[in-house]
């Protein structure tokens, strides 16, 4: 259920209708709206009688949530969520890129990537210190060493970091380095790792499964908001088909999906979704084309030599370009879309 306060209710009122929702054993979620404020109701597992919650003072009505995705669902919150990573706003006016290097290999590597992706624009330096592999006998990532070389990179450049959480062990530790902690797509149903990234204050970057439908992506999402974190931005990565052109099928249509069903914010990467360099340019304006708040780029200075991932990783002179055309298709949306409003107000 949602109770919708009125504009003007105050925050004693506010406070009561969460007193009252804890009383009776459920969870208050309070969201804030551009014009009113509402609260989500979690933890019934059934209708609730809207005459409890509608006599209370400052209530406008109380209005049942069909989606079993309550808190992720725009019946909650239509506005649009904007997430704050270092002072990046993911999911606002701006076209946000976030790139780097699919793991973190060394000092010199991870500082020449951050380089590279910040010259040609990027505001978010992606990269992995743990890395869950196919193959065990597979690069695995440097652990603490690699978080202190993404810090040793944030700290050069500006960056903000989004590097991966893989369980709930190491979990304090990557917390304690990144700007945004990524739950990558092998993990996406990893409910206790959920769990842990809802009691966290950072941001999460949630990658959606390799065969999820989209309602248990958002469930997925589900989780993280129902312990507390409502700063989550979903990730359409590509799932699996039977194409043998590409690794993934990159599932462009999910995003107007998302955000029709959903007021989180959503990204795209393309050299997941694709797994080869020559395609992950086309997908990535194709995303942007689509209505993607961002992209998440594998870029590296040497994709011949890396360790995870080289195939798909693009050169930083193709980054470079690639980042200009996705902005200037933005920029060309955004301003046909100010031109039709203007038209019609």
């Amino acid at each position: 259920m949602l109770i919708v306060m009125r504009a003007q209710a105050t925050e004693q009122e506010i406070a009561q209708v969460c007193a009252k929702i804890q009383s009776l054993g459920y969870r208050a979620h309070v969201m804030p709206g551009a014009e009113r404020t509402a609260v989500g109701i979690t933890g019934n597992h059934g209708p609730l009688p809207k005459e409890e919650f509608e006599s209370l003072p400052g209530v406008v009505e109380a209005i049942p949530v069909s989606k079993p995705y309550k808190l992720v669902s725009r019946e909650v919150k239509p506005d649009n969520t904007i997430v704050d990573v270092a002072g990046v706003l993911v999911g606002g006016a701006e076209l946000v890129v976030c790139a780097g290097p699919c793991s973190v290999e060394g000092r010199t590597q991870i500082l020449e990537a951050a380089r590279a992706v910040k010259a040609a624009g990027a505001q978010l330096l992606r990269g992995g210190a743990y890395k869950p592999r196919t193959s065990p006998y597979a690069f695995q990532g440097l652990g603490q060493e690699g978080l202190r070389y993404l810090a040793d990179a944030r700290e050069e450049t500006g960056l903000g970091i989004v590097t991966e959480v893989i369980d709930v062990e190491t979990f304090d530790l990557v917390e304690e380095y990144a700007d945004c902690l990524q739950i990558g797509a092998r993990n996406m149903q990893n409910f206790s790792l959920l769990r842990r990234a809802g009691r966290s204050r950072k941001p999460v970057l949630l990658k959606r499964g390799m065969s999820s439908t989209l309602e248990e992506f958002l469930m997925a999402a589900e989780y993280i908001l129902s312990e507390g974190n409502y700063q989550v931005i979903l990730c359409e990565r590509g799932v699996r088909t039977f194409t043998d052109h590409t690794r993934n099928t990159l599932d462009l249509s999910v995003v107007p999906a998302v955000q029709s069903l959903s007021h989180l914010p959503i990204i795209v990467d393309p050299s997941h979704g694709t797994g080869k360099r020559d395609k992950v340019h086309p997908m990535a304006l194709a995303a942007v084309a689509a209505g993607a708040s961002g992209l998440i780029v594998e870029v590296h200075p040497n994709p011949d030599r890396a360790l995870s991932d080289g195939y798909q990783s693009l050169y930083p002179e193709q980054f470079r370009e690639l980042a200009e055309e996705a902005r200037a298709i933005r920029n060309l949306l955004r301003t046909r879309r100010a031109a039709r409003e203007a038209v019609l107000a």
